[in-house]
């Protein structure tokens, strides 16, 4: 079996979210994603008894749910060890201590993005659903921060000689839907939500990501310090590239959402080919003869 490849620091990152934590969540765009979340499951129109909310940041996503009238409890698993109320159990994403069959519901916000082995946790989170469980989640892909990657790259290959990576890769959208499927979700849904958060500088996105916790945690990073003109030339090449009129400048950030089901008797099934009981041609005009 092929192991996962270590694109992310995985102890690294857990500090970069704790002092995210401490310092005062940076939670706008959490917040926008959970009131989504909320929508969304409103339209699924059903219980969901036991619930287990994987990640998230904050309690955001639990007091949503728990507000939601659609769960009786609900479990949530944290990734640092900052005391809350609302966590149950402290655990790394790649490694749930959940028992099988155990929820009808899993979530997770903003959190799947920085996650090694994605296709791994994807199984055990399906693992820990019950037949005809839900899972819903959104987390950060595709172009996110598209703006502030070309400004590091520009500077870097202008002032280095050479490109040492300062934003993460992201999941395409694309890709998401077939790792839902491989780990064993029927019903699979993928979509995006483009979000572009408008700045007055580059330093004040990169003061935002620091409270999102998203600050470069990369295994292939540089170890040495970022140099001053580089971060100055990458804050100048990212007003000269993409400023508007107004001097204020644009960060993109793409929403990966995803769903899936366990698969269950009850569920959808795709018929079976030649079960059809009518025929394409009986239904169709008629334009062999002339009019």
């Amino acid at each position: 079996m092929t192991s996962a490849p270590l694109i992310f620091d995985r102890t690294l990152q857990r500090r970069r979210m704790e002092r995210a934590l401490k310092g005062g969540y940076t939670d706008f765009l959490l917040d926008r994603i959970v009131e989504d979340l909320a929508d969304r499951l409103a339209a699924v129109k059903r219980r969901f008894p036991q619930a287990v909310d994987i990640a998230t940041p904050t309690p955001a996503a639990a007091l949503a749910l728990a507000n939601s009238g659609m769960v009786d409890s609900i479990v949530r698993v944290a990734n640092v060890s900052i005391a809350s109320a609302m966590v149950d159990v402290v655990a790394d994403e790649e490694a749930l201590p959940l028992s099988s069959a155990q929820f009808d519901l899993a979530v997770s916000v903003m959190a799947l993005h920085h996650v090694n082995d994605l296709p791994g946790t994807l199984v055990q989170i399906r693992r820990a659903l019950k037949p005809d469980g839900l899972f819903l989640a959104a987390f950060l892909g595709g172009e996110t921060l598209t703006e502030l990657r070309q400004a590091f790259t520009q500077a870097q290959a202008q002032l280095e000689g050479g490109i040492s990576p300062r934003v993460a890769p992201f999941a395409d959208l694309r890709e998401i839907g077939g790792l839902l499927q491989r780990a064993g979700f029927a019903l699979t849904v993928a979509d995006v939500d483009r979000v572009t958060v408008r700045y007055g500088d580059p330093l004040a996105l990169m003061r935002d990501l620091r409270g999102m916790g998203l600050t470069n945690s990369l295994q292939q990073r540089s170890r040495l310090p970022l140099r001053r003109p580089t971060l100055i030339g990458a804050c100048e090449t990212y007003i000269e590239r993409f400023a508007a009129d107004d001097g204020r400048v644009p960060a993109t950030f793409d929403i990966l959402w995803l769903s899936g089901w366990v698969p269950h008797e009850s569920q959808q099934k795709p018929m079976r080919p030649g079960s059809a009981q009518t025929k394409l041609v009986d239904v169709l005009p008629d334009r062999s003869r002339s009019t």
